[in-house]
C-alpha cells in the first residue's frame, strides 16, 4: 500500500505525465497523483493514452471522476491494469463541468451512492480505493454530516480518506475561489481522526511548508500539498529526508533541471512540443536571482513551433544558484 504521509494533489491541467516526471526528481516517497479522468471518458474515449505514465512516476494514484458505480468499477480495473498504485475517487472537485456530471464534491450529498462505487471499485480490483472530500457542501457542512459520510463510506470499505479542510460551495463560487475563500477548518479533520482511529486521515488545504506539514502529522495520518507544490516544487527537495528520514543528495535547483532533461529530450524525439514540459519548470526558481529572466524566456521562447532544448538552456543561464 502507497505511504500517504506526504502526497501531491490531482490538479486538472497542471500535475500531467510530464510534471509528475519532474516533481519525482526530487521525491522517492512521494505520492503523486494524477489529474482527474473520468470514467466516462475511460470508457468511450482512448483509455491507454489517458492512462499513460512513465515507470519512474511510481508510487503514483489515478484519480476517478464519475458517480456510475459500474462503469468507476470499469475505469478502476483499467486503472489498475495500466500499474497505477492507488485509485482515488474525487468527491471534492465544485467545478461546474463536474457538477454537470453529478459527480464531485456534489457526491458529498449522496453518501450512500459514493459508498456503492466504493464498494465496486474495490471489488474490481486489489490496490487500494480511496476518496479525495471536502468537509462539506454548501450549507452541510456540519461535523455530524462529514462523520455520517465518512462512517457510510467507510462501512463499504474505504480506509484512508483525503479531505480538503474547506467546503464547496457549489453555487456562486469559481473552481479556484472554492480553494481559497471558504475558510479552513483544521479542527474538523482533526474531529474525523478523533472519531475514527482506525481510518488513515489525509488532510490537504493551505498547507505551503515542510514545518507545517510536520506540525500537521502530530494529529493526522499524512498531510497532501497542491498549489504550493507545483508552483514551488524545490520545496519537495527536502520531503524524504525531513518526512522520512532519509539521506537525500543535497542538490541545487540547476542539477535538478539537467537530470530532467534527458527525458525533455526523449519526448522532443516523440514530437512532443517543449512547452509541454517547460511550462512545468516556471516555479522552479521562485525567489533566486535571476529567477524572472529565466521565467520570462521560457515564456516567451518555449512557445514556438521549432523550440527546442536549447531554449531551456538559454533559460538556465539567466539564474546563478
Amino acid at each position: 500500500m502507497p505511504d500517504h504521509k506526504f502526497c501531491v494533489a490531482p490538479m486538472m491541467d497542471w500535475t500531467d505525465r510530464h510534471d509528475r516526471v519532474f516533481l519525482r526528481q526530487f521525491s522517492d516517497r512521494a505520492l503523486l497523483y494524477t489529474e482527474m479522468v473520468t470514467s466516462a471518458a475511460l470508457k468511450h474515449g482512448d483509455a491507454s493514452y489517458l492512462l499513460q505514465h512513465h515507470a519512474i512516476e511510481h508510487p503514483i494514484a489515478l484519480q476517478l471522476g464519475g458517480s456510475d458505480p459500474e462503469e468507476l468499477a470499469e475505469a478502476a480495473r483499467l486503472g489498475e491494469d495500466a500499474g497505477f498504485d492507488e485509485i482515488n475517487l474525487n468527491v471534492g472537485c465544485p467545478s461546474n463541468r463536474v457538477q454537470s456530471g453529478a459527480f464531485g464534491a456534489c457526491l458529498m450529498g449522496d453518501p450512500p451512492l459514493v459508498a456503492r462505487c466504493i464498494a465496486n471499485m474495490r471489488e474490481a480490483v486489489s490496490v487500494p480505493v480511496t476518496v479525495k472530500c471536502r468537509i462539506g457542501i454548501d450549507d452541510r457542512d456540519s461535523e455530524h454530516e462529514l462523520i455520517d459520510f465518512v462512517q457510510i463510506v467507510a462501512e463499504a470499505g474505504c480506509e484512508i480518506f483525503i479531505i480538503h479542510a474547506r467546503k464547496a460551495i457549489l453555487s456562486g463560487l469559481s473552481p479556484k475561489e472554492n480553494r481559497q475563500l471558504p475558510p479552513l477548518n483544521y479542527e474538523r479533520v482533526y474531529a474525523i481522526k478523533a472519531r475514527f482511529p482506525e481510518l488513515d486521515i489525509i488532510l490537504n488545504g493551505g498547507v505551503s511548508t515542510l514545518d507545517t506539514v510536520e506540525e500537521l502529522l502530530q494529529k493526522v495520518d499524512g498531510v497532501m500539498l497542491g498549489r504550493e507544490a507545483y508552483q514551488n516544487p524545490y520545496l519537495l527537495h527536502g520531503v524524504d529526508s525531513r518526512l522520512f528520514g532519509e539521506i537525500a543528495a543535497d542538490k541545487n535547483r540547476l542539477q535538478y533541471i539537467h537530470e530532467y532533461l534527458p527525458y525533455i529530450e526523449q519526448q522532443l524525439s516523440q514530437g512532443t512540443p517543449l512547452r509541454h514540459m517547460t511550462r512545468h519548470l516556471l516555479g522552479l526558481f521562485r525567489g533566486q536571482k535571476g529567477g524572472k529572466q529565466y521565467r520570462r524566456h521560457l515564456s516567451e521562447n518555449s512557445y514556438r513551433k521549432d523550440a527546442g532544448i536549447e531554449v531551456l538552456l538559454d533559460a538556465i543561464t539567466h539564474v546563478n544558484c
